[in-house]
């Protein structure tokens, strides 16, 4: 199924990736989805999902995007949902058009991507499974509402360690969104926000069951990573979202 992927992909495309990790490292999801693309990371250090533990992470996404713009790279996806979305929507429009300018590339951010991956499977009124605690919550549904996307529920791991959503298992995240369901009723679709949370595998079952498509952090930014540089980012048998993606209009 990846060879489907790898065939219309050109294959010198270079994304840089910001990464909320302490250390230089990809996300295991973006070589699994795309494996004849390059990815080189710079991490930014996000301490715990807190505001406090975003801020040192946050002033250092402009200087970590500068040093990926020094490396011969196509595009830049600063990964991290978030660290993009804490300080609220109208600051996150703000570091995407200083990022634009700085850089001079194509730029986006996963609390982006997690709008334009709902926006392109046509979902405006939404169930949303979480990583994080209420304060943070509070600044999802901002960034939603400022997008024009309604959050009919909220269900959340009211995590706060750095490392903790990817201690989630797959079982784990699809109980809570079946839960995020149930109480959204007329849900279009399922949002799982934090790129922490393992859903590589949970969009295809939690579709299968509930018969709208699932839109999550992770997936999404690489899809729209691709999208970037004109590509289509699809893969088939991970989702609504990639199985039908078509190449971005410009």
């Amino acid at each position: 199924m990846l060879g489907a992927a790898r065939h219309v992909m050109r294959k010198d495309i270079t994304i840089g990736l910001v990464v909320p990790f302490a250390t230089d490292e990809v996300p295991f999801e973006g070589p699994i989805m795309y494996p004849g693309v390059r990815f080189i990371p710079r991490g930014v250090g996000v301490r715990n999902l807190t505001p406090e533990g975003y801020e040192p992470a946050w002033n250092g996404i402009l200087p970590a995007a500068e040093y990926l713009a020094t490396q011969n790279v196509d595009a830049i996806m600063v990964i991290g949902t978030s660290l993009t979305f804490y300080k609220g929507p109208q600051a996150h429009d703000r570091l995407l058009e200083e990022l634009r300018q700085r850089t001079g590339l194509p730029v986006s951010t996963m609390s982006q991507s997690i709008i334009d991956g709902l926006r392109e499977v046509g979902a405006k009124h939404v169930a949303v499974a979480t990583a994080y605690s209420d304060v943070v919550n509070r600044r999802l549904k901002e960034l939603l509402a400022a997008a024009g996307i309604e959050a009919l529920s909220l269900e959340c791991f009211d995590l706060l360690e750095f490392g903790g959503p990817s201690k989630k298992s797959e079982a784990d995240i699809i109980a809570l969104s079946d839960s995020a369901v149930a109480h959204a009723q007329g849900a279009e679709g399922i949002l799982i926000s934090c790129g922490g949370l393992r859903t590589l595998e949970v969009a295809k079952p939690l579709e299968d069951r509930h018969h709208i498509p699932v839109v999550s952090s992770a997936t999404a930014a690489f899809w729209a990573a691709m999208r970037l540089v004109g590509e289509s980012g699809r893969v088939p048998g991970y989702g609504r979202l990639l199985e039908e993606a078509t190449a971005p209009v410009h």
